[in-house]
C-alpha cells in the first residue's frame, strides 16, 4: 500500500467519524427538543468546522434525509409487505396507518416524506422503491374495484402528508389521526 493510499484511507475514516459526529449531535438536538437543526450550531457542539458539516450536508434538508435514513428503509420494507398482502386493500390500510404513525413521531421524516426534490441520491432511490410498492398495490386494490382510478402512489404521499398536517395543525390528538385517515381511505374508494 502506497503511503497516499494510507492518507486516503485515514481521511476517509476521519471523515466517516466526523460524519457520525454530527448526526449524533443533530440526534440530540432533535432529543432535547431543538428542531431547528442550524448547522453553525451543531458542527460546534460535534467539535467539527462548519466546512465539515457543510461537506457532509449542504443544508438542513440533507441533514433531515440522513437523520430519516433508517425510517424511510422501514417505510419501504412495509410498503413491500403491504404489496405482497392477498388483499391489497387490508395492505394499503396497514400500510398508510404505518406511514402516518411514523410521520406524525418524527416532523423530519415527515418533512423528508413530503419534500418533492430530495439532497442524496439514496433518499431518491428509496421514494423510488416506495413508489413502486404502492403503484403495485393500488393497481391491485383498483383491480378488485377497492380504490378509484386515477390515484397514483406519489398522490397518495401527499394526500397522506395532508393528514400528518392536519394531525399536527390541532392538538396532535391520536382520536383526529384515525379520523382523518379513515375519511382519506374513503375518498381512495371508487364512486358509488
Amino acid at each position: 500500500m502506497t503511503p497516499k493510499a494510507v492518507r486516503v484511507t485515514a481521511l476517509r475514516a476521519d471523515a466517516a467519524r466526523n460524519r457520525a459526529r454530527v448526526l449524533q449531535v443533530a440526534r440530540e438536538q432533535l432529543a432535547a427538543g431543538d428542531d431547528s437543526l442550524q448547522l453553525n450550531t451543531i458542527a460546534r457542539l460535534a467539535g467539527v468546522g462548519v466546512g465539515t458539516v457543510y461537506r457532509h450536508f449542504p443544508n438542513r434538508h440533507a441533514l433531515l434525509e440522513a437523520l430519516s435514513a433508517e425510517r424511510f428503509q422501514q417505510l419501504v420494507s412495509e410498503a413491500q409487505v403491504a404489496a405482497a398482502d392477498e388483499n391489497a386493500l387490508t395492505g394499503l390500510h396497514r400500510l398508510l396507518r404505518f406511514a402516518l404513525a411514523r410521520a406524525l413521531d418524527d416532523a423530519g421524516f415527515a418533512a423528508v416524506l413530503e419534500s418533492a426534490s430530495d439532497a442524496d441520491a439514496r433518499t431518491s432511490a428509496m421514494k423510488a422503491e416506495l413508489d413502486r410498492a404502492v403503484a403495485d398495490l393500488l393497481d391491485r386494490a383498483r383491480h378488485a374495484g377497492a380504490i378509484r382510478h386515477g390515484i397514483e402512489a406519489d398522490d397518495v404521499r401527499r394526500l397522506l402528508c395532508g393528514v400528518e398536517h392536519a394531525v399536527r395543525s390541532g392538538d396532535g390528538n391520536p382520536k383526529y389521526a384515525e379520523l382523518y385517515l379513515d375519511v382519506l381511505l374513503e375518498g381512495l374508494r371508487p364512486p358509488r
